[in-house]
C-alpha cells in the first residue's frame, strides 16, 4: 500500500489504524539540534484530540506523544524522529453490527474493491483519526518555523450557511469554533450542538492565514508552493476544495481588477494569496478549505452490503457533528510541513 509518505527534503510517513494499538510517523530531514518544547507539542495535540472540544466526538483521548527515536537531551540528532500515539479508548465493538455494510460517504466501498480487505472498526487507516499523527510531526515544523518568523494561523469563516463577516484574530482562540467573528462563533455553536440533537452533522470551511514567508519558496511547473500545498490539504480526509487568495472570485474579474499592482513599499493587494507563479512573493499566504459534513450520522440511511444486497443502515457510536472545530490544527499541521520542506529546499538546514 503506497501513498503513506509525504515531502520530499522533509518527509513524513504515518502508520496504525484508528481502533489499532497506536498512530505513529516517522519524520525524516528534520535539522539537527533543534531544541523541540514537548509542552507545546502536547498542547497542539490537545487542540484536536477526541474529546478536546465540547463540540466534538465524546470519545476520549489523551493522544499523548511518545518520542522513540531521533532525539537526545531534548533536542533533533538529524537522525529520524519516530512518534507513537497509543489508542485507548477504542470502542470497536459499535461497529462489528455494521461490519458487512458500506457506511455512505466513507472509504468502506472504495477501500474493499481496492485491496479485497478492509479494517471496518471506525475505518481503520482512512480514518480521521490517521490525522493525530500528522499534527505531531506538523507541530514539530510549526516550532521551527515560528524561529524562523513564519506564522500559521488557522480559523473558521463558515459553519453551514453561518459566515463570519469580521477577520478579529484576538477573537479566535476566546470560542470553541475558533471563528473571528464573537457574533457569528454563538450561531455556528448552536448549529452545531441542533445538529448533534438531530443525529446529522454539517460542513464548513477554513481559512489558513501564513505571515512572515520570504519570497522565493517553491518551484516553478510542478512543485509550486501553491499546488504542494493544495496537494498537502486535500490529503486531509474530510476536504473537498481549496482556494488560494480570492480564488474562485477571480474567474468574474477583469485583469485590471485582479492583478495584484506594487508600489515601492510593495504589494497594494493581495489578490494572489501570496503566491505568484509557484513562488511565494513576500505577502500573506491565504487560502481557504471546504470541510465536509462528517460522514457519520445516527440517521438512517440507504447502502447495500458486501453481497450487493440493499440495506439500510444506522451508524452508532461517538462521532463529530462537525469536523472543523478538530481539524483546524491539522491544517496547520500539513501547511507547516510543506512550507518546512519547501525551506529547506531554498535555504538548506
Amino acid at each position: 500500500m503506497p501513498g503513506n509518505t509525504f515531502g520530499t527534503a522533509l518527509r513524513i510517513t504515518t502508520f496504525g489504524e484508528s481502533h489499532g494499538a497506536a498512530l505513529g510517523v516517522v519524520i525524516d530531514g528534520l535539522e539537527s539540534n533543534f531544541p523541540i518544547d514537548l509542552d507545546h507539542l502536547a498542547l497542539q495535540m490537545a487542540r484536536r484530540r477526541p474529546g478536546g472540544n465540547p463540540l466534538g466526538t465524546k470519545r476520549q483521548e489523551p493522544d499523548s506523544v511518545e518520542v522513540l527515536s531521533g532525539m537526545f537531551e531534548g533536542k533533533t540528532t538529524g537522525a529520524p524522529l519516530a512518534i507513537i500515539i497509543k489508542n485507548t479508548n477504542q470502542r470497536s465493538g459499535d461497529y462489528h453490527d455494521i461490519s458487512r455494510l458500506y457506511r455512505p460517504g466513507h472509504a468502506d466501498h472504495t477501500w474493499q474493491q481496492k485491496f479485497g480487505i478492509r479494517d471496518w472498526r471506525g475505518g481503520g487507516r482512512s480514518s480521521g483519526r490517521e490525522t493525530a499523527a500528522r499534527l505531531a510531526a506538523g507541530a514539530i515544523a510549526m516550532q521551527i518555523l515560528e524561529k524562523k518568523g513564519i506564522h500559521i494561523q488557522a480559523y473558521t469563516i463558515s459553519i453551514g450557511n453561518i459566515l463570519a463577516h469580521k477577520r478579529d484574530y484576538d477573537e479566535i482562540a476566546c470560542n470553541p469554533v475558533s471563528a473571528p467573528d464573537a457574533e457569528a462563533a454563538i450561531l455556528m455553536e448552536q448549529l452545531i450542538e441542533r445538529m448533534r440533537e438531530e443525529q446529522d452533522s454539517v460542513g464548513g470551511v477554513i481559512e489558513c492565514r501564513i505571515t512572515g514567508l520570504p519570497s522565493g519558496l517553491g518551484e516553478p511547473v510542478f512543485d509550486k508552493a501553491d499546488a504542494l500545498l493544495a496537494h498537502a490539504i486535500l490529503s486531509i480526509g474530510a476536504t473537498k476544495g481549496i482556494e488560494f487568495g480570492d480564488g474562485f472570485a477571480c474567474a468574474s474579474r477583469r485583469g485590471s481588477e485582479n492583478n495584484d499592482q506594487m508600489d515601492a513599499d510593495g504589494f497594494l493587494t493581495n489578490h494572489a494569496g501570496g503566491i505568484n507563479g509557484g513562488i511565494t512573493n513576500g505577502d500573506t499566504v491565504v487560502f481557504r478549505t471546504a470541510v465536509k459534513p462528517t460522514s457519520s450520522i445516527g440517521m438512517q440511511q440507504k447502502t447495500v452490503d458486501m453481497e450487493g444486497n440493499e440495506r439500510t443502515i444506522v451508524v452508532e457510536g461517538r462521532h463529530d457533528p462537525c469536523i472543523c472545530v478538530r481539524i483546524i490544527p491539522v491544517v496547520e499541521a500539513m501547511s507547516a510541513i510543506t512550507l518546512l520542506s519547501l525551506w529547506y529546499e531554498q535555504h538548506g538546514r
